[in-house]
């Protein structure tokens, strides 16, 4: 979708759902991949899973972000799609390594624990990591960062929103940081 793209990851509650807001409320470009490109898959194929074969309440946290995937084919044909500037695809996906390469740049949202730990217990019932499985989860995954992308610019997302989407944009070389 840009002529630059870059990804934002980061482990649940780490923000990246409110910097994809600030910066679609400042003009850029913005794909919500945990919404439009997202699915339960094999994460070895990319197969989808059937959903007939299970319940969604019934598979436990660990599962589910396992095979929380991305459309490879949808990211590779919004990349290829420079009908913008830049573009900020959002949201955390376990089959990166199929695609990352593909960015300009990559940034890891971070946060300390305390934060993290407030953040996820702020968390609607229907939103991942609001229950316990879940919550500890992703503190195992902000602990061991056995899920971010390796050589991605670390974020410090503690900092007031506005702070951070800044800091992301100064990094893109993106001197106009309020509304377009």
């Amino acid at each position: 979708m840009g002529v630059r793209n870059y990804l934002i990851e980061g482990v649940s509650g780490t923000g990246k759902t409110s910097v994809a807001t600030e910066l679609q409320r400042r003009g850029y470009h913005v794909i919500h991949g945990d919404r439009e490109l997202a699915y339960q898959g094999n994460p070895r194929t990319g197969e989808p899973l059937d959903p007939s074969q299970y319940q969604q309440d019934s598979l436990d946290a660990a599962f589910r972000h396992r095979h929380h995937l991305w459309d490879v084919a949808k990211v590779k044909s919004l990349v290829a799609d420079q009908n913008h500037p830049i573009c900020f695809f959002c949201g955390g996906s376990r089959n990166f390594r199929r695609f990352i390469d593909l960015f300009d740049a990559v940034f890891v949202l971070d946060v300390d624990v305390t934060t993290l730990k407030r953040r996820l217990a702020e968390r609607p019932e229907d939103e991942f990591g609001s229950k316990p499985a879940e919550q500890e989860l992703v503190l195992q995954l902000h602990a061991t960062k056995e899920d971010s992308p390796k050589n991605a610019t670390a974020i410090v997302a503690t900092a007031p929103l506005a702070s951070v989407v800044d800091d992301i944009l100064s990094r893109c070389g993106e001197v106009n940081q309020e509304p377009r």
